[in-house]
């Protein structure tokens, strides 16, 4: 289940990591604090991969600067990343709703069936049942005559 789980887990992180990147720069350690916060616990040898592979999908770019005598990596959305993380909030939104709710989806494999439709898949099944358990009539006989 870990691995699992950590795919998961992988996957919000990207999601987090464009959204503060759209919001302002960001670096790594601040990133590292951020997710901290938010309960996660993220090594250097996590995160800078991720923001690494951000950077390479064209979704992040990258701004060398030098902060108190040491070069610091700043990461910003890029108009790429902006697109992305506007499809990955729609996505988040609708099934983070369905997973927390528990409310089955309007439309998919999955959806309820509308009350039209289950009225007539009720009344379909009472008719077989009482198709089933109807008594049958008696026949008469013929006559030989």
């Amino acid at each position: 289940m870990g691995d699992i789980l950590r795919d998961i887990f992988l996957g919000f992180i990207r999601a987090h990591l464009l959204h503060h990147a759209a919001k302002r720069p960001i670096f790594g350690t601040e990133m590292i604090e951020e997710l901290r916060h938010h309960g996660y616990d993220l090594s250097p040898g996590t995160l800078y991969p991720t923001l690494h592979k951000l950077e390479k999908g064209g979704f992040l770019a990258c701004e060398k600067r030098i902060v108190e005598g040491k070069l610091r990596k700043y990461y910003h959305a890029t108009p790429e990343g902006l697109r992305l993380l506007e499809k990955v909030r729609a996505k988040v939104r609708e099934l983070t709703r369905e997973i927390i709710s528990h409310r089955v989806p309007a439309a998919g494999p999955f959806a309820e069936p509308t009350r039209a439709k289950a009225a007539k898949a009720v009344s379909g099944r009472k008719k077989a049942a009482s198709a089933r358990t109807a008594p049958r009539k008696a026949r008469m006989p013929r006559s030989r005559s």
